[in-house]
């Protein structure tokens, strides 16, 4: 079984658990997501199951989409309404459209980002949630993301009571994007302490929300003997690359790893940077171009046949 489930996570598991839940229904070990997606946060988490799993880094070079919403007026310990109050500041009055939406926009290109001390990012050799739960601070890399757009969803909600105002966003970022620490920085760049009070993942992969299936609908399936049905070809996620049809030869050659001319491409003037080469309409090999052999040599091999 080899594919792609586009599946709806659902709030209160991890993306580990959702993998473990998913071995379990479809009788798979070879089981993988392609980026994690927090306890608390729900929406798209395509999952891999079988030779697909060689496609995760592919899956993830998309980029992804969120909506969420962002809390004026206090912190905590772990950037969302999950963690301990560690700052709090009564809002005197709401910040204005403008205001808001010229702080957003600051956001947008390549910026630097300091991952938060809760997340599963390693340093030597232990994740940055386990030295949190002990109380201690450690240095944490700063890491290049792009953030692709940042918007307002439209009008903002000032709590008279506690004195807070949410924001409701849209945001397009690349992998390694932390948007709990966007809603914070997006607090810093106002003053103000901030959280992340809401979010669901829309789009990860190019899979849309409402591609997705639920747990329940894959036990379905499996009880019905369709599961084949959900399953998204592996060749989803390498859409961009230019596609070969191989003939009985190469396909023969490509078996035994064999590396290729530009010219068995028909390639003679300029070559492709990645060739997705397939057979009997089924996705066989990612091939690369090598510069210092002028040739095209094994990516990854799948041999889905």
């Amino acid at each position: 079984m080899n594919g792609i489930v586009p599946l709806y996570k659902p709030r209160g598991m991890t993306s580990f658990d959702c993998v473990a839940k998913i071995r379990g229904i479809l009788h798979q070990k070879k089981v993988g997501h392609s980026g994690t997606l927090d306890p608390n946060v729900d929406g798209v988490l395509p999952i891999c199951v079988g030779k697909a799993t060689k496609v995760v880094p592919y899956l993830m070079a998309s980029g992804k989409v969120y909506e969420g919403a962002v809390t004026l007026g206090f912190s905590t310990t772990t950037e969302d309404v999950d963690g301990e109050i560690v700052d709090q500041l009564a809002l005197r009055q709401a910040f204005s459209n403008v205001e808001i939406d010229r702080a957003m926009q600051s956001f947008v290109g390549e910026i630097t980002q300091i991952p938060p001390m809760y997340s599963a990012i390693k340093i030597n050799g232990k994740k940055l949630y386990e030295y949190a739960r002990q109380g201690i601070e450690v240095e944490r890399p700063a890491r290049k993301i792009t953030i692709k757009s940042f918007e307002r969803c439209g009008e903002t909600t000032f709590n008279s009571q506690n004195n807070t105002q949410t924001i409701n966003f849209k945001v397009a970022c690349s992998k390694g994007t932390y948007v709990r620490t966007l809603a914070v920085d997006l607090g810093k760049k106002l003053e103000v302490p901030a959280v992340m009070s809401r979010l669901t993942r829309t789009e990860s992969g190019n899979f849309q929300i409402e591609d997705t299936v639920t747990f329940a609908q894959l036990e379905e399936a499996v009880e019905n003997k369709i599961v084949e049905n959900l399953l998204v070809p592996l060749d989803h996620a390498l859409k961009k690359y230019p596609h070969f049809a191989l003939n009985d030869d190469l396909w023969t050659r490509v078996q035994n790893g064999a590396v290729l001319k530009r010219s068995n491409f028909n390639q003679s003037q300029s070559a492709e940077p990645v060739l997705v080469l397939t057979y009997d309409d089924r996705v066989q090999a990612l091939y690369q171009y090598d510069q210092e052999r002028a040739a095209y040599r094994p990516l990854t091999m799948f041999l889905t046949k």
